[in-house]
């Protein structure tokens, strides 16, 4: 009976296994291969945390989505139950202590997010699709949840953050150099180049917008602090990999994202004031507003197509929407967003539920070679598009809420942090880079629903959290 008592956790976990095996062997499931994988990273991590945390880092970009084997469901093996693990082990915790550290609820991404959250759930109940969208929401509370609540105490130590970041970044550079070896043996061709990258992602867009935002992570690695020979050569030839998968993902969106970042960077580093800033936007806005016709009568006169594999022509193929399919068939998904939104303003149409409904919404007119009738290619292609047209005008504005509150607490923290501790602020300011990569990215696509986007952004997240306390407590000691 002690013994019984003492590993009762495993006993259960056991006999699930158990009955779940029998059950998936006596219908001869072809994934069964993949469950011993997936149970055994919920036992990690309730019970190894902080070996958890690290394997997920290292894992996350070289998880394989089972719907590709099963055609019934989507899961990414070994990440999500992984963190579904790490959600028990959440609500275990707060079951028992009954409180989450007070620095957590200081941070105002936690409250942004609990808002975002909540704003989900009221609209899941209001879905058209109500099971979608509870899946929907189940899904985002253990790609969000563990991160965020548990993150910033694995996250006090330096050595924590610092490792999280490292083994993201080498698990993202196995990927990158898969994806080369298989895509040199189709001489980098474009074509080819959509779809490389399998099975750790489906396509070259996910893939470009995780190369891009290692990228800033990458190079602080190198300027963090002042490493041995050996680790300065590995950390070049990190660079170095991450610069030709950035080249050879063929990802518009991707390359933009980086000129953005470093557009950031200039911005932060030289303290240009933020009316300053605003000032800027809107004069430029007013500027599009008002030459809108002849900017469009020269737009419809660009014919570059985005299949070249010409660095300056798939560039210049961005602003091609007359003849490029892939930009029109955006333009398209962006236009039945916006009459799902005007159908449904308040509370969407239900998160998750935008593949299931935008059919209806294609107009003759904006229908492209790529389209299809029965609307079965995917999301809204933007992360703020498609939170419009899912959950209404809360969810637009609870979205850029997590959004502008990520990027309030980041940039603040960086300035108020000590100019001595050029560590950590070489980190942070890396951390700010590669999430500007990611939300400019979201204007043309939209990936929190998979564990690449989401581990290293909320993963991210939970590390300003942990700084922000660590500052708080240096602030607060007495200086001798």
């Amino acid at each position: 009976m002690q013994f019984v008592r003492q590993n009762s956790w495993i006993l259960f976990w056991s006999t699930c296994y158990l009955i779940i095996a029998a059950y998936l062997m006596w219908n001869k499931q072809e994934f069964l291969t993949l469950f011993p994988v997936g149970l055994i990273a919920v036992f990690v991590a309730v019970f190894y945390s902080n070996i958890a945390f690290l394997s997920i880092a290292f894992l996350t970009p070289l998880s394989v989505n089972i719907e590709s084997y099963t055609d019934s469901f989507g899961l990414f093996i070994p990440t999500e139950p992984l963190l579904f693990g790490l959600l028990l082990l959440f609500f275990i915790q707060h079951l028992y202590r009954g409180s989450v550290p007070v620095a957590v609820w200081k941070s105002p991404i936690i409250w942004a997010v609990c808002l975002y959250l909540f704003w989900m759930l009221i609209s899941s109940i209001l879905s058209t699709m109500p099971v979608a969208s509870f899946k929907f929401l189940l899904a985002h509370l253990w790609l969000m949840i563990p991160l965020l609540f548990l993150g910033p105490v694995f996250f006090s130590s330096e050595r924590n953050r610092v490792l999280f970041i490292w083994l993201f970044c080498i698990g993202m550079i196995i990927a990158i150099c898969y994806t080369l070896v298989i895509h040199s043996q189709y001489r980098f061709g474009e074509q080819e180049g959509h779809w490389v990258m399998w099975p750790f992602f489906k396509d070259h867009t996910i893939y470009g917008a995780i190369v891009a935002l290692i990228t800033p992570l990458v190079v602080g690695l190198y300027f963090y602090k002042k490493h041995t020979a050996l680790i300065q050569a590995v950390l070049l030839g990190m660079i170095f990999i991450t610069l030709v998968g950035l080249y050879f993902s063929y990802t518009r969106a991707a390359w933009l994202s980086i000129v953005a970042a470093l557009g950031v960077f200039l911005l932060i580093h030289f303290k240009i004031k933020f009316q300053w800033i605003v000032t800027t936007l809107l004069v430029t806005g007013g500027i599009l507003w008002v030459s809108w016709v002849p900017i469009t009568q020269y737009l419809e006169r660009n014919k570059q197509e985005h299949t070249t594999e010409n660095f300056g022509e798939r560039l210049q193929s961005a602003t091609n929407v007359t003849t490029d399919a892939s930009n029109l068939e955006r333009l398209n998904r962006w236009q039945c967003a916006l009459d799902m939104f005007a159908e449904k303003p308040v509370t969407g149409f239900g998160p998750g539920t935008y593949a299931f409904e935008y059919a209806r919404f294609q107009r003759p007119e904006n229908l492209t070679v790529i389209s299809t009738n029965f609307g079965d290619l995917g999301n809204a292609h933007s992360e703020y598009l498609g939170s419009l047209a899912e959950m209404g005008i809360f969810g637009l504005l609870t979205f850029l809420g997590v959004v502008a509150a990520i990027f309030y607490q980041s940039i603040t923290l960086y300035v108020k942090w000590p100019v001595e501790d050029r560590k950590n602020r070489v980190l942070i300011m890396s951390m700010i880079l590669s999430l500007t990569t990611y939300f400019v990215h979201a204007f043309l696509n939209n990936y929190l629903d998979t564990d690449k986007a989401c581990v290293p952004i909320w993963g991210m997240c939970a590390i300003f959290i942990a700084l922000e306390a660590e500052l708080k407590r240096k602030q607060q000691t007495p200086q001798h």
